[in-house]
């Protein structure tokens, strides 16, 4: 392809994703194919001869489109949103073009440095404390998503507590614990069991049936109860806004009864962390100068295309001391001068892309007095799906709205419940997702896409009122 062509073919490209959007509110939310379908669309074997891009565009809209669930529809509203924007599509774009592959400092020194900047900059946008900088004894990288960051926590956690030995010898006969409540995010069981420690190793804490926030009296007797035990407590898992319900662990409080043990604080904060570039929605965080690792996902809910999760240690020594290993290809006079980060220390994967560049368009094109109107607007559509459930008897609030998340049910029951969303779902209109709590199916409504406005609300929630109907 040469660069005329690229050049054409790369316009063709961007209208087709103009022309994508524009065409969204037309389109239902969730795929409407059945298994099987997009497969059987697809060629058995690849083309031996080369095909025109042109062919490929035209698949998208025969193949491809019919089975999206449709993350950037305004009314998508299920599990967490997935933002992408404008300006994080051209940063992405041009982090594709460069192609660069930042595992050293010394294989291109702007990766490493842009994005030391960018995610000190995006700390001081939220608040966090100075420890968490690049230039203190922390500092902060992009990982790919927050399961991941919750694994390098683990592993820098096992670190410290091991004095080193787990880094060498493995965990051994020692019988280590995890501790998360019992809404903390799946991926704490599964960084349990890359680690070596396997699922049994995490203890879940009841939770306040009422906020559904972390027991900490509760906490703190499990620990005691592990000690005496005999067992080693090496890290306890915070949700600062859990995937159920939003709930907020209070990090201080947990803090202060784990303090003697000195056990790894991890917040997860995947989905509400960005909130804090508001300062009136920091309080959640109080406390948050008490935890050794914070993450968010700007990839969630701050207009950033995945893949980016922001996650920051308050001792690098720690994590770059669990994972750092250097052979002889990738020595080089920087790494050795110890001037420099070598970001290839600071997750399980060698080889990484420029996310930065994308995280660095967001925060200047819209600037934070933008993204904080995008994060106030998405809470202010969330208060409007609350006074919609109070406004109709068929429906109850499960728990208290959660910055853009509200969860509800149908008083019927379950059945219904269950039975009226499975109805928006399939039509179309809009997507929902569930949960538990409290033994009692609930509908989860997330609000956070850029394109969603009042009216695509009031639409869904006529949608849910049709279909309650239909279950009386």
């Amino acid at each position: 392809m040469s660069p005329e062509e690229f050049r054409r073919h790369g316009h063709a490209a961007i209208d087709w994703i103009a022309d994508y959007w524009a065409s969204l509110d037309d389109l239902p939310v969730r795929a409407q194919v059945a298994p099987g379908d997009v497969r059987r669309r697809l060629p058995a074997s690849a083309p031996e001869q080369a095909e025109p891009f042109d062919a490929l565009l035209a698949d998208l809209d025969r193949v491809v489109v019919p089975g999206l669930t449709h993350w950037q529809h305004p009314r998508f509203f299920a599990y967490f949103p997935a933002n992408s924007s404008p300006a994080a599509i051209l940063g992405d774009l041009l982090s594709s073009g460069i192609g660069a592959q930042g595992m050293i400092w010394a294989t291109s020194p702007a990766v490493t440095e842009v994005e030391q900047v960018v995610l000190d900059w995006f700390a001081e946008a939220l608040g966090l404390p100075d420890g968490f900088r690049s230039d203190s004894a922390g500092g902060g990288v992009i990982q790919d998503t927050a399961s991941t960051a919750t694994f390098t926590a683990l592993l820098s956690a096992l670190h410290r507590a091991s004095g080193g030995v787990a880094r060498v010898d493995g965990v051994g006969s020692e019988q280590w614990r995890v501790y998360g409540s019992t809404q903390a995010h799946s991926s704490l069981v599964k960084a349990a069991m890359m680690a070596g420690l396997g699922a049994r190793a995490v203890r879940t804490v009841a939770v306040d049936p009422t906020t559904q926030a972390i027991d900490v009296a509760a906490l703190r007797g499990a620990v005691v109860e592990d000690v005496e035990s005999g067992l080693r407590p090496v890290m306890v898992h915070l949700a600062a806004g859990s995937t159920s319900t939003g709930a907020m662990d209070d990090v201080a409080a947990v803090a202060e009864a784990v303090r003697e043990w000195d056990v790894w604080l991890h917040v997860d904060a995947a989905w509400a962390g960005v909130a804090a570039v508001c300062p009136e929605h920091r309080d959640f965080l109080a406390g948050v100068e008490s935890a050794d690792s914070f993450v968010t996902n700007p990839h969630k809910w701050l207009l950033t295309t995945f893949d980016c999760s922001t996650f920051w240690v308050r001792d690098r020594a720690a994590l770059t001391g669990a994972l750092s290993i250097l052979p002889e290809y990738l020595r080089n006079a920087a790494t050795e001068s110890g001037e420099v980060v070598d970001y290839r220390d600071w997750h399980p994967q060698l080889g990484r892309r420029f996310r930065a560049i994308k995280l660095w368009a967001v925060l200047r094109t819209y600037g934070l007095e933008g993204l904080r109107a995008h994060i106030r607007s998405g809470i202010a559509l969330a208060e409007h799906v609350a006074a919609l459930v109070a406004s109709d008897d068929r429906f109850e609030m499960v728990t208290e709205p959660s910055l853009s998340l509200v969860v509800f049910r149908l008083r019927a029951g379950d059945e219904q419940t269950l039975a009226a969303m499975e109805a928006v779902n399939a039509s179309g209109e809009a997507y929902l997702s569930h949960t538990t709590v409290e033994g009692r199916a609930a509908i989860r409504l997330a609000v956070g896409s850029w394109r969603t406005t009042e009216a695509d609300v009031d639409r869904t929630w006529r949608a849910l009122q049709e279909a309650a109907a239909a279950e009386a």
